[in-house]
């Protein structure tokens, strides 16, 4: 990947509040991949997964809609893959380390993917899985649902997952060993605001609104105005976001747990 290619995607990051908060805490997860076999999988546009690669290791991709495993495959090269839920191209015990970011709510098959990420990791591999957060109630949901951003619209066939659902669902292959959550309230805020306005522009457009993975923002869109009106906004965008520390006793709209593959 030439500086060209990529230079778009870390302008994204470097505007993108939540994009930031997100790498954070998988960056925080994951440690050092120095010296490792790596997969990441649902990472949206593929900064996600450049950013990755740089915190060292041998990093395969995959990813559900083909926009999003295009896009990943022109900022990284190399294998990326797309895969459905289902059987994957990899082989067994070939990774050290999976993060999957955004794809299980995305999968009918939950249980039968978590059988395969089992069956490609090594015994003892390190999983990080970042899923939606499913909240007893909600400030914001409603909000995102009357103007139509709804579990549909995500490409989502589930709302989410709670830590005990999450665990109950990994147990069989898999001892989490962390979890945490992120992104409250005023992220939530600043998250539906700009899908909105993704929506409105596309709409103007003539354009998908969204894939089997949500809105995957790519460099046509970056270079068709975005990267103007996110330069504009990034400081306020970043005072927003700072007010979730007003809500200590709020859990986030987030969830990631850390997991390692069980031996038997």
């Amino acid at each position: 990947m030439s500086h060209g290619q990529g230079s778009w995607a870390m302008e994204l990051f470097k505007r993108s509040v939540l994009k930031q908060q997100k790498f954070s805490n998988i960056k925080a997860m994951l440690g050092d991949t120095t010296g490792q076999r790596c997969l990441d999988i649902g990472a949206d546009n593929g900064v996600v997964s450049l950013l990755l690669r740089q915190n060292g290791g041998d990093w395969a991709s995959a990813d559900l809609a083909p926009e999003a495993v295009a896009s990943i495959r022109s900022l990284v090269g190399g294998q990326v893959e797309q895969i459905d839920g289902g059987p994957s191209p990899f082989a067994d015990n070939e990774f050290d380390t999976v993060v999957v970011v955004d794809f299980l709510e995305h999968i009918s098959g939950d249980q039968a993917f978590v059988a395969e990420l089992a069956r490609i990791l090594k015994p003892g591999g390190r999983l990080i899985v970042n899923v939606p957060r499913e909240p007893r109630w909600s400030l914001v949901w409603p909000l995102r649902h009357a103007i139509g951003l709804t579990d549909q619209w995500h490409g989502h066939l589930r709302p989410g997952y709670r830590r005990d659902s999450l665990a109950a669902l990994l147990e069989t292959h898999f001892e989490v060993t962390a979890a945490r959550t992120y992104c409250k309230t005023f992220s939530e805020l600043l998250d539906t605001a700009l899908n909105f306005g993704y929506v409105i522009k596309q709409r103007r457009k003539g354009d998908q609104t969204s894939t089997a993975k949500g809105t995957v923002v790519t460099q046509a869109d970056w270079s068709g105005g975005g990267s103007g009106a996110m330069k504009a906004l990034y400081p306020a965008m970043r005072a927003w976001v700072g007010l979730d520390v007003l809500l200590p006793f709020f859990k986030g709209y987030r969830l990631i747990v850390q997991a390692r593959r069980r031996s038997n």
